[in-house]
C-alpha cells in the first residue's frame, strides 16, 4: 500500500471507532461529525436515544465547569430572576410551556379591548438574548421533579407525532421553581366546566369573545325578553382586586361602547358581583371598600356579599346566603368569570408529597427562598410561601448566643449587641417594637422586670421568654401578588450573583442554632402600595404610610406606574398607544 492509502485507511479506522462509541453511548443525543478525506467530504450522523424514549440532557464537557441552573416558569418571579442574573459562571436552562412573559395586572383590560393581548407580552428570548449569561429556553412543561437525583422531567407540547409528546430529562445543579399557581375552584361542582378564569392571555381572549357572543345572541329576533336577559347577565365571582377591576372594566365597556352598537338590548344588561365575605376589597383600607361598594351601587352593578357559590350548571349559578339562614337561590347567566383565589399545580403537589410537605397548601421555603429539606432547590412566587421561623422556637439558642459570659443572665447591653442580628433573622421583632411604639430594647424589657430597665439590670431565661412571648403574633404570610413575586425573583438573582463571594465572606445574621453567619441577609418584602381601578376613570390607591387616594388623580397615577413597570420599551409603547386609541376611537368590539 502506498503512503496515501495507508493514511486514508488510518483515518477510516479512527472514524469507525468514533461511530461505534456514539452508537453505544445512549446519553449522546444527536451528533454530526465531518471528516475531510483526500480532499472530499465524508459525513456521518448518529441519532441515539434511551430505550425509554426520553431525551437525557446532560451538560457538555465544555459546560462542566459551570453550574447548571434550571428555571421552571416565565412568570413574574422567574422573569425577574432571569433579568437580574448577571453571573456568567452559570449555564441557565429555562423551561416553560409559555414562551413569553405576560403583564398580568392588565389582563382585565385585555378582556374588554382596552388593551390588545400582544401589547402586554414580551418573548422570553428577547428578555435574555442580550445578557452575558448563557441562557437557553425550551418550550416544554415540567411534570415531575426528582430532588434525590437532581433531575426534572419535562414534556414538550410541540411534536411532529400527533399521538406522542417528546419527553426530556434535564439534570441540574440548582433548580429554581417559579411556575405560579392555577385558579382555585374549591371543588365546587360545575366551576371548571362552565366558568371563565382570568390567569392567562388565552383566558382574557376567551372572555372577550364570549362577551361579544352574548350580545350577538341577545340581538337575534327570535328570543324572548327573558332569554335576552339571561344571555346579558354577566356574573363575576370574587370580590378581590381582579374581580372588582374586571367588573368595572366590563361596566365601562358596555356603557361606553357596546350600547352604541347594540342599542336594542341595552336595558337587558346586568352585572352581578358575588363575594363570600362581608365586603369586597377586604384587603384594602375600609375607606376604599366603602367607596367601591357605593360606586358600584351607583353604576348599577349588583354587589352581593355573604353569597357563597355552591354549584354552577351550563345555564344557571346557585348561591347560598351565609347570613339569612343559609337560603339557596339560583339565577340564570350568560357568562361567569371565576376569580376567587389560587390553587397549587399538580406537579407541585406531587413534589410536596415527595419531600414531606403533603399537608401544606403551597411549597414551604425558608427566608432565603430555599425549599425546606432541599439545599439546592429554590421556589418563589405564587407556588411557594416563606415559612418564617418563630422566635419562641429558637428562644433557648438566642439566649445562649447572647449570653457570652455563660452567666445564665443577660444584661441589656449583652442583648443589644445581638439585637440587629435578631431583627434581621426574625423581622417580627422589629415589627412588634414599631407597632407598640417601642423605641428600643429597653422598652421591650420593661414588662419582664416591672420597672424601667437599665444596662445594669439583668434578666434570666424566664424573663427573657416573657419579654419576647408576644412578638410572633406579628407574623403574616406574604400575599400572592405580582409585586411580591417580582421582588423575590430579584432577590434570588442577587444571591446567585454573589454566591461565591458570600461563601467566603458571609453577610447574613448570626446562626443562632449553629456557628458563624448565614451567607445572605434574608428576603424582606417592601410594600410599595396597591391599586384598585373602579371604572369611570377612577382608581383607589393605598400607598405606604396609610395614604389613601381615590378618584381621577389616582387613575393617572395608575397609568404612570403600570406603564413604568412594563418589561420593555416595546410593550410600553404598545400599551400607551392602546390607551390613546381607546380615548379617541373607543374600545375594539370585534371580539377577535
Amino acid at each position: 500500500l502506498s503512503e496515501v492509502e495507508r493514511e486514508e485507511m488510518s483515518k477510516m479506522e479512527v472514524f469507525k471507532r468514533f461511530s461505534r462509541t456514539f452508537h453505544e453511548n445512549s446519553t449522546l443525543a444527536r451528533m454530526l461529525i465531518v471528516f475531510t478525506v483526500g480532499g472530499g467530504g465524508l459525513m456521518a450522523y448518529s441519532d441515539a436515544k434511551p430505550e425509554n424514549g426520553m431525551n437525557v440532557v446532560n451538560p457538555s464537557e465544555a459546560e462542566t465547569k459551570k453550574k447548571r441552573v434550571v428555571v421552571l416558569g416565565t412568570g413574574w418571579a422567574a422573569t425577574s430572576f432571569l433579568k437580574g442574573l448577571k453571573n456568567s459562571e452559570y449555564d441557565v436552562q429555562v423551561i416553560s410551556p409559555r414562551n413569553y412573559f405576560a403583564f398580568t395586572p392588565l389582563l382585565p383590560s385585555v378582556t374588554c379591548g382596552t388593551v390588545e393581548p400582544r401589547s402586554i407580552v414580551e418573548p422570553i428570548r428577547n428578555i435574555v438574548r442580550k445578557k452575558n449569561v448563557d441562557v437557553h429556553y425550551w418550550e416544554a412543561e415540567c411534570f415531575k421533579v426528582d430532588a434525590e437525583n437532581k433531575k426534572v422531567y419535562c414534556r414538550s407540547n410541540l411534536t411532529s407525532n400527533l399521538n406522542e409528546k417528546e419527553e426530556i430529562i434535564v439534570d441540574y445543579d440548582y433548580l429554581v421553581i417559579g411556575i405560579g399557581a392555577r385558579s382555585n375552584t374549591f371543588n365546587i361542582p360545575g366551576v371548571a366546566e362552565n366558568c371563565h378564569f382570568l390567569k392567562e392571555i388565552e383566558d382574557a381572549q376567551k372572555i372577550r369573545r364570549t362577551i361579544i357572543d352574548c350580545f350577538e345572541r341577545a340581538s337575534l329576533p327570535s328570543l324572548t325578553d327573558e332569554e335576552r336577559k339571561k344571555f346579558l347577565h354577566f356574573v363575576v365571582v370574587g370580590g378581590g382586586p381582579t374581580g372588582v377591576e374586571f367588573a368595572a372594566e366590563l361596566h365601562d365597556y358596555i356603557n361606553e361602547d357596546l350600547v352604541k352598537l347594540y342599542p336594542k338590548v341595552k336595558n337587558a344588561v346586568k352585572i352581578t358581583l358575588l363575594e363570600a365575605t362581608d365586603n369586597i376589597l377586604n384587603m384594602f383600607d375600609k375607606r376604599i371598600t366603602a367607596f367601591a361598594e357605593e360606586k358600584f351601587q351607583r353604576d348599577g352593578i349588583d354587589v352581593r356579599t355573604g353569597a357563597m357559590v355552591v354549584k354552577v350548571s351550563d345555564k344557571d349559578i346557585s348561591t347560598k346566603e351565609l347570613k339569612n339562614g343559609g337560603a339557596v337561590s339560583t339565577m340564570p347567566y350568560g357568562m361567569v368569570v371565576w376569580s376567587t383565589g389560587i390553587g397549587t399545580r399538580p406537579v407541585i403537589m406531587d413534589f410536596m408529597k415527595q419531600i414531606g410537605q403533603a399537608n401544606r397548601r403551597v411549597l414551604a421555603t425558608d427566608e432565603w427562598m430555599r425549599v425546606e429539606g432541599c439545599n439546592n432547590i429554590y421556589a418563589m412566587g405564587d407556588c411557594a410561601t416563606i415559612n418564617q421561623r418563630k422566635v419562641m422556637e429558637d428562644i433557648l439558642a438566642i439566649f445562649g448566643k447572647a449570653d457570652k459570659d455563660k452567666s445564665g443572665t443577660l444584661t441589656v447591653k449583652e442583648f443589644q449587641e445581638v439585637l440587629d442580628d435578631i431583627c434581621d433573622r426574625y423581622p417580627q421583632v422589629g415589627l412588634y417594637l414599631k407597632n407598640n411604639q417601642m423605641r428600643s430594647l429597653t422598652d421591650l424589657l420593661k414588662d419582664s422586670k416591672g420597672n424601667a430597665a437599665k444596662e445594669s439590670i439583668e434578666v434570666n431565661l424566664e424573663e427573657f421568654k416573657s419579654a419576647l412571648s408576644k412578638v410572633d403574633s406579628q407574623m403574616k404570610n406574604l400575599p400572592a401578588t405580582a409585586q411580591v413575586a417580582a421582588q423575590q425573583g430579584s432577590y434570588l438573582a442577587d444571591c446567585f450573583n454573589r454566591m461565591e463571594e458570600c461563601e467566603k465572606n458571609p453577610e447574613g445574621p448570626l446562626r443562632f442554632r449553629g456557628e458563624g453567619r448565614h451567607r445572605f441577609r434574608p428576603f424582606r418584602y417592601k410594600h410599595f402600595g396597591q391599586f384598585a381601578p373602579l371604572g369611570g376613570e377612577q382608581t383607589a390607591a393605598q400607598l405606604p404610610g396609610d395614604w389613601v387616594s381615590i378618584g381621577h388623580s389616582s387613575q393617572w397615577l395608575w397609568y404612570s406606574v403600570y406603564a413604568s413597570k412594563l418589561v420593555s420599551w416595546r410593550t410600553r409603547a404598545l400599551v400607551i398607544s392602546d390607551w390613546g386609541r381607546r380615548f379617541i376611537f373607543g374600545r375594539d368590539s370585534s371580539g377577535i
